[in-house]
């Protein structure tokens, strides 16, 4: 049973929100225990605060690892300023370098087949540059990776997702790579 944590809880919030954020609620946390507290039970404060701690660690760590605002940008032009050929090789190397098993596809509505570790991964591709995405593109993906048993789809947009499409993705469990997610998977290329 894999657990997974609701999107509204505090820690999933503190999760992406600044790190400084769950780390003054730590050290409120400890400062209130001490204050407030008589000196047997000051400890409390601290045991409270040990979750803040460890989610502000997490969320360093997280945000030290995302590409810079301007990396986002630069690669978001580059890419919308490729060809579709360019750009396939480009995202094939990608993932290609992440470990990955690549798999050229022909079929309308997904573009590669991935493979790492015994999974695979469905990724549609050719719409990038679209201005706005709607929800039919997801579902042929989705119906592709329906029918080759796919245990994940991946969708890649630059343009603008409808809200439409953005919870239908998040009902079948498509992800959604924009440009943050993009950046970091084309992190070898150069200005």
């Amino acid at each position: 049973m894999k657990l997974k944590m609701s999107q509204n809880s505090i820690f999933a919030v503190l999760l992406r929100s600044p790190w400084w954020m769950s780390a003054g609620v730590a050290l409120l946390l400890c400062v209130l225990g001490f204050a407030a507290l008589p000196l047997e039970y000051a400890a409390m404060g601290v045991f409270a605060a040990v979750p803040f701690a460890v989610i502000s660690i997490m969320a360093a760590y997280k945000q030290l690892r995302a590409p810079s605002g301007a990396r986002v940008q630069f690669v978001t032009e580059a890419a919308a300023a490729m060809s579709w050929a360019e750009f396939s090789r480009t995202v094939q190397a990608g993932f290609q370098r992440d470990g990955c098993e690549v798999e050229r596809l022909q079929t309308p509505g997904a573009d590669f087949a991935l493979s790492k570790d015994g999974h695979v991964a469905i990724v549609s591709a050719k719409r990038w540059k679209a201005a706005r995405n709607g929800v039919e593109p997801l579902r042929e993906l989705q119906a592709v990776r329906e029918k080759r048993g796919a245990r994940e789809a991946i969708y890649i947009a630059l343009g603008e997702v409808s809200d439409n499409a953005i919870q239908y993705a998040r009902t079948q469990g498509v992800s959604l790579m924009t440009a943050p997610e993009l950046a970091k998977l084309l992190k070898d290329l150069k200005a």
